[in-house]
């Protein structure tokens, strides 16, 4: 049979427009996620999202906060800024009042082991959600670890922090401390 004749077979084929929906689907989700993301700023609303929590007991759910100031917080065990940075979040989780503020983390390693060991020799006393696939990161644009994002009552980023050095708290006090007394 001539390649004539197979074109001309499966353009007359009554399953050549699956066919060409699903390489249509497929060409666009490949496109869809070369795209780079776009890192969220102050000014924009914080998405909301649910992930189990590190250590299987329950779920991080961003929305259970909403009224109080958040700061949340990508980090992971090989990430040696959140060497730094968590024992300096824990401070400012203990200095300010619950009632109105809450510290949440997302921890990005692909070994809750590694990520659970990690936290066993810097402990913490907020919730860590484990994504281990790394979506929220995805839909918040982090660029770089940690990225921390400071959010109001209602929801809206009002700081982004990247990264983390020795000194960075006082910044960060200063913005949570605006946002608390803007009440």
């Amino acid at each position: 049979m001539t390649a004539r004749r197979h074109q001309n077979r499966f353009l007359a084929s009554p399953a050549r427009p699956r066919i060409l929906a699903i390489v249509a689907f497929v060409v666009i989700s490949l496109l869809a996620s070369a795209l780079p993301t776009i890192a969220l700023e102050a000014g924009d609303r914080a998405p909301a999202f649910a992930a189990p929590a590190l250590g299987g007991k329950g779920m991080v759910e961003l929305g259970r906060y909403r009224g109080k100031v958040v700061y949340l917080d990508f980090w992971a065990s090989w990430c040696a800024p959140c060497l730094t940075a968590i024992p300096e979040i824990e401070k400012m989780r203990k200095e300010f009042p619950s009632r109105d503020f809450q510290i949440l983390a997302v921890n990005l390693d692909q070994s809750e082991r590694k990520a659970l060991r990690f936290l066993k020799k810097h402990p913490i006393g907020y919730p860590s959600a484990s994504d281990p696939k790394g979506s929220l990161p995805g839909q918040y644009g982090v660029e770089t670890m940690p990225t921390s994002y400071l959010i109001d009552r209602d929801g809206v980023i009002r700081y982004v922090h990247r990264g983390f050095q020795r000194g960075d708290s006082a910044k960060l006090r200063h913005e949570i401390r605006a946002l608390l007394e803007a009440k």
